[in-house]
């Protein structure tokens, strides 16, 4: 097992995990370089089973970096394990189906966390398509009361988080499936969008663009 921490200082709250064998990692997800160098990081442990991309921002101006560029880019450089899961929200309903005049540094037009949550569950279902031998699925935790959550948060911490442990490791039939948007262990109809074809390949352009790094469509894993 393989844990993620920003910075060096937060890999102090991990020491329990790594006392028992857990290897830690660490790279600011709104920084490009550091997030490229987390990949490196990552490889040289060896190819991962499963992959959960949990991490994300709610308001910043690095929405987009950290929700968005942050788990592309680590998929696109990452070895590509069986697994693969991105967290997405509810709220990606309400996101603005459109990919003109963004910004993906984070230092101009941001968009907002509802955007950045359709492009991400987008890229979960592009990454389902183009590479068959992957299960790669998207998962809404619901408004749980985590730090982002906040303690008004009306959800199940528990069912929070069972729903990527259980695609990332079950053998149940269910969750060897790929292509679906996940709440609680039920699949459910993403925002549209998600399915255009056109609108996952704009939105994988993009970001091939901005990083300069394309996800392989064709090859062994």
């Amino acid at each position: 097992m393989v844990v993620h921490a920003r910075n060096a200082d937060r890999l102090t709250s991990l020491r329990d995990l790594q006392d028992r064998g857990v290897a830690a990692v660490a790279g600011d997800l709104s920084d490009i370089d550091q997030t490229r160098r987390l990949a490196d990081d990552v490889n040289g442990l060896g190819g991962m089973d499963a992959v959960i991309h949990n991490a994300g921002v709610f308001r910043s101006p690095q929405v987009l970096t950290v929700n968005v560029v942050a788990p592309y880019l680590l998929t696109a450089l990452m070895e590509r394990p069986r697994r693969l899961i991105y967290l997405s929200s509810g709220l990606h309903r309400g996101g603005k189906a459109s990919l003109a005049d963004l910004d993906w540094s984070g230092r101009g037009s941001a968009g907002s966390y509802s955007d950045s949550k359709l492009f991400v569950t987008t890229l979960a279902i592009a990454i389902a398509r183009i590479w068959a031998d992957v299960f790669s699925n998207a998962v809404n935790p619901g408004w749980v009361p985590t730090k982002m959550g906040g303690p008004g948060a009306s959800d199940d911490l528990r069912l929070g988080h069972l729903t990527q442990e259980w695609l990332a490791t079950s053998d149940d039939p269910d969750a060897l499936t790929s292509g679906g948007y996940w709440y609680h262990q039920h699949r459910e109809e993403p925002h549209p969008k998600v399915h255009d074809l056109r609108f996952q390949e704009e939105l994988l352009e993009q970001l091939a663009g901005f990083t300069g790094v394309r996800v392989v469509s064709a090859g062994p894993s």
